[in-house]
């Protein structure tokens, strides 16, 4: 054979082995390709973003009534002690279904001295994600719930739980910046919030503003300004109204006062910001009418509308239902009562407690259905739409108004 030969040879085996080669790797690929279309296709499941045909379930689907949960641990967040943190895992050992950063738990306490369950509900303060739940609760000195658990809740207890719930929250897999301003207790669900921002997109901008007395009532100090140190995007503003004397701006807090507009116009930058506010009435009640009187869109102001000293709603942005207002005064029946009122506004709860009648209640938010109440005649409409699914016939005092006169079984 000559060398001419010989080299053709060696050229007809390179290209042999090369187009061998690639009709491997194109058969391999056909066979994922069809395998993936028969996934798409034959089964209506994409292995990327959830079907808008066919929505994806969360893992772990939330329950219906009250489920036991074992306290794993209880900690103090403040140096006052008056803020405990209580992480509870299923005493079922079933998983634990994930939640949205700012919405709440429902706790059914045995209370001693009182003669049936206390229901009362507290915001999640841990990010979704985790093997167990966590609240944290401070102290009121007239609370029932809030001193039973300081005072007798221990680790290893077991406690009756709710699902999370809850329309005041935060999508965390969003991009656009947020603002979260927090007073007292009301850091809870912000810490939430500003955990599952940072675990799910650490580059999204995060302005953090939170409002306490001094610095023995700052909770979850070391996680915040951990978090501000670490993340260039994280932006935390502590404000101390009554500093101690020990105490020095600049060094142990960023501002005097309290979290004020002024304060949010000197500091943010001009960005379509998503606001989150949670506090007591005062802040709230300065905060989210000087938000709208600034600009900022109603459907960017969000804020915790929790319990008897709600902030009244001014202009809303939780979607709500379209309510009927009445030409004439309605009447209102409690039968069982034996007592018909003229309903002048408000929810039908506290028409209820304003006429002397005894409702049990727990978070007055449409959250935990302990309000329920059998309506025996006539409509009812509801301020927002409740978290809780009352029964057929039935209607949940505490969000609830006339939309017609009615007779109620209570």
């Amino acid at each position: 054979m000559t060398a001419g030969g010989l080299f053709a040879l060696i050229i007809c085996g390179i290209v042999l082995q090369v187009g061998i080669g690639a009709l491997v790797a194109f058969m391999r690929h056909w066979r994922a390709y069809v395998e993936l279309k028969g996934r798409v296709i034959g089964n209506g499941v994409n292995d990327g973003a959830p079907s808008a045909r066919q929505p994806v379930a969360p893992p772990h689907a939330a329950w219906r009534d009250y489920r036991p949960f074992r306290v794993r641990s209880k900690a103090f967040e403040d140096r006052a002690r008056s803020i405990c943190s209580f992480v509870l895992e299923p005493a079922d050992g079933g998983p634990v279904p994930d939640f949205l950063p700012g919405q709440f738990l429902t706790f059914r306490l045995s209370v001693a001295g009182q003669a049936n369950p206390v229901v009362r509900c507290y915001s999640l303060s841990e990010r979704p994600g985790n093997d167990a739940y966590r609240v944290s609760i401070k102290r009121v000195p007239a609370g029932l719930s809030s001193n039973h658990f300081h005072d007798r809740v221990r680790e290893g207890d077991v406690l009756e739980v709710k699902a999370p719930s809850g329309h005041f929250h935060l999508d965390s897999h969003g991009a656009g910046p947020v603002v979260l301003i927090a007073g007292g207790i009301g850091v809870t669900p912000m810490v939430s919030m500003a955990a599952a921002c940072l675990h799910e997109n650490p580059s999204r901008e995060v302005w953090f503003f939170y409002g306490v007395r001094d610095g023995s009532e700052e909770a979850f100090a070391l996680p915040l300004r951990g978090w501000a140190e670490r993340h260039s995007s994280f932006h935390l503003h502590v404000c101390h109204s009554r500093p101690a004397p020990d105490e020095a701006e600049g060094r142990d807090y960023h501002h005097g006062g309290h979290v004020d507009i002024t304060l949010l116009r000197q500091v943010l930058p001009l960005k379509p910001f998503d606001f989150y506010v949670c506090g007591p009435s005062a802040m709230m009640e300065s905060l989210v009418p000087g938000l709208l009187e600034w600009g900022v869109p109603a459907g960017r102001v969000h804020y915790e509308a929790f319990g008897p000293a709600s902030l009244p709603r001014l202009d809303t942005p939780v979607p709500a239902l379209d309510v009927v207002v009445p030409a004439e005064p309605l009447s209102v029946t409690f039968a069982a009562s034996g007592r018909q009122v003229q309903w002048t506004g408000g929810s039908l709860l506290d028409l209820a407690e304003a006429s002397g009648i005894a409702i049990d209640s727990g978070c007055r938010a449409g959250g935990c259905g302990m309000c329920q109440t059998r309506v025996e005649e006539g409509e009812v409409d509801y301020e927002h739409s409740p978290d809780f699914d009352p029964e057929p016939g039935t209607c949940l005092l505490c969000v609830g108004r006339p939309r017609t006169n009615l007779v109620l079984r209570a």
